[in-house]
């Protein structure tokens, strides 16, 4: 009995010390702001990099902004490669209103911090964003497939039942998704260092703070990539080897260009996309810590080309080259004019 009650003794007061010790370690890693790095270190580069990057958000809104406009007030473009395409404008205002514009104030102060909640916000959106636009890049390439591969029953195959579902599906995904990485990363704890060398909230720069073991958040990771990245790819390779074999047996060759001119804006896109994004993730380290530091500069600024710079290309290639925008958007001018004028 004596033994028993030694031991239970020692049981409770070992339990007693752990209990302590993660009550120490919570207090400790309560971090309740983060400090984005962003290009502090380089001074003589804020200046010119706000004018560009408030340039390039003004023209973001107001490309977006007009595809959206012109397809919901255009009934001719009530179809569903237009409606695709209001979804992904939609999607670039909202993934670049989730940074830029605290990316922009930090050049205005010398506060360059955000709260944790705000920057588990920014997290989630950059995530839902991304996730989503790869699954909606796929769904317009099913589109393009139908429609050059079976023109003939392509509004039967993409009817209203369809391609809304598709479009719903591709935002439930991506934002399931960001749900779950977000709330990986955020209960982690955080010992102490809160300063995120990036511009934003990047997933990776946060995780590197953690001092607890990331593996879940790493396998987790993996597997959202391999979903949300390499089956979009897959998919989008099989559709367009389909649309090019179609396209070179049209006899014609003015035929061959307007199949090809139908599908080409989503090719760049596409190519634009995920090229950035390999680039990013796919280019080699440096060992040393003076290339270390080349590497990181180079590194957000291609992260802020690929926040930035795509979404605003995106309306561009799309109406730049497409006639049924230009001639919507003559339309509502005209519209505008002429009430104006009565």
């Amino acid at each position: 009995r004596i033994v028993k009650n030694s031991c239970a003794i020692c049981v409770s007061k070992f339990l007693l010390v752990k209990e302590n010790i993660n009550m120490g370690k919570t207090n400790q890693s309560s971090v309740t702001e983060f400090v984005l790095v962003g290009l502090s270190g380089f001074p003589e580069l804020e200046a010119i990099y706000f004018v560009l990057v408030l340039c390039m958000y003004l023209v973001i809104l107001l490309g977006n902004g007009v595809i959206i406009i012109v397809s919901v007030w255009d009934s001719h473009l009530h179809t569903p490669m237009y409606f695709f395409l209001s979804n992904l404008s939609f999607l670039d205002i909202c993934y670049t209103s989730s940074s830029i514009p605290l990316f922009l104030s930090s050049f205005l102060t010398s506060k360059k911090t955000i709260s944790f909640s705000g920057c588990g916000v920014q997290m989630f959106l950059s995530f839902a964003m991304g996730a989503t636009e790869c699954v909606l890049l796929s769904m317009m390439a099913f589109d393009r497939y139908v429609a050059i591969c079976n023109p003939l029953r392509y509004h039967i195959i993409m009817s209203k039942t369809l391609y809304v579902p598709m479009a719903a599906g591709s935002w439930i995904a991506g934002s399931v998704n960001s749900v779950l990485q977000t709330s990986l990363a955020m209960r982690l704890p955080f010992c102490g260092d809160n300063v995120i060398n990036h511009f934003t909230c990047e997933i990776l720069a946060v995780l590197k703070l953690a001092c607890a073991d990331i593996s879940i958040n790493v396998v987790s990771m993996v597997v959202a990539n391999m979903i949300f990245l390499v089956v979009p790819v897959l998919f989008i390779f099989v559709s367009y080897v389909f649309i090019l074999s179609t396209i070179l047996r049209i006899p014609s060759a003015e035929g061959r260009r307007k199949a090809f001119s139908t599908c080409s804006a989503h090719l760049t896109v596409v190519i634009i996309f995920y090229g950035t994004i390999l680039f990013m993730y796919a280019k080699p380290k440096a060992k040393d810590s003076s290339g270390a530091d080349k590497v990181q500069v180079t590194d957000k600024i291609i992260s802020l080309f690929y926040g930035v710079v795509t979404p605003m290309l995106n309306p561009l290639i799309y109406s730049l080259r497409n006639k049924d925008v230009k001639a919507a958007v003559k339309n509502i001018l005209c519209r505008k004019c002429s009430s104006e004028g009565l």
